[in-house]
């Protein structure tokens, strides 16, 4: 076994960086998810806190609000997947059918641009562009004679808020796959 490791030492040595990729990147942060078993102290650290098992998990079930964060959460994968999941296609369908040129690749960096927005700034865009007296939302809805709308201060407004605002900052890049797999369909194919 030790001759096989020697004469095999440059191939031990090429998967080493990958090993420790996933080593320091997928295995040390997991311990981290000790804490939820644990009543953590931060003085103690956690592996010195006391050890509890489910009892967090338990608490977290036996809730009042459980079923309504689960209920909120769902509702929101459910709306993120059916707004989030055509767009892209369509887009890539759209962005496909333009003639390579200055528009096409105006076009392009249009809707790529905001997944390169960091989110701090993205939500910064979103409330300026949803302010009740200065925002561009609001002013659009004036012109067709509806009045200021204050989305960010009702929560009936928060979910297609939250979901648009992540739609538009990824729809871009995922037609990116899209449209790498229609560069490999025949173009007679597309029509029928």
């Amino acid at each position: 076994r030790k001759k096989r490791i020697k004469n095999s030492r440059q191939l031990y040595l090429f998967v080493l960086p990958a090993f420790l990729v996933i080593l320091i990147f997928s295995y040390f942060p997991m311990y981290g998810i000790l804490i939820a078993f644990k009543d953590y102290v931060p003085t103690l650290g956690v592996l010195g806190s006391p050890w509890v098992g489910l009892k967090h998990f338990k608490r977290f079930f036996d809730s009042y609000y459980f079923w309504d964060l689960l209920k909120n959460t769902l509702g929101i994968s459910v709306y993120s997947l059916i707004v989030g999941f055509p767009l892209p296609i369509i887009l890539a369908l759209a962005l496909n059918e333009l003639k390579d040129g200055p528009w096409k690749k105006f076009s392009q960096t249009v809707t790529y641009a905001p997944n390169f927005i960091s989110t701090v700034v993205m939500v910064g865009m979103v409330l300026a562009f949803l302010n009740p007296s200065t925002g561009i939302i609001n002013h659009a809805l004036g012109f067709f004679g509806i009045g200021p709308i204050s989305f960010m201060e009702s929560p009936k407004w928060f979910k297609t808020v939250y979901v648009l605002s992540g739609v538009w900052q990824s729809t871009g890049w995922s037609s990116v796959i899209y449209l790498a797999g229609l560069a490999g369909v025949d173009t007679q194919l597309h029509e029928a």
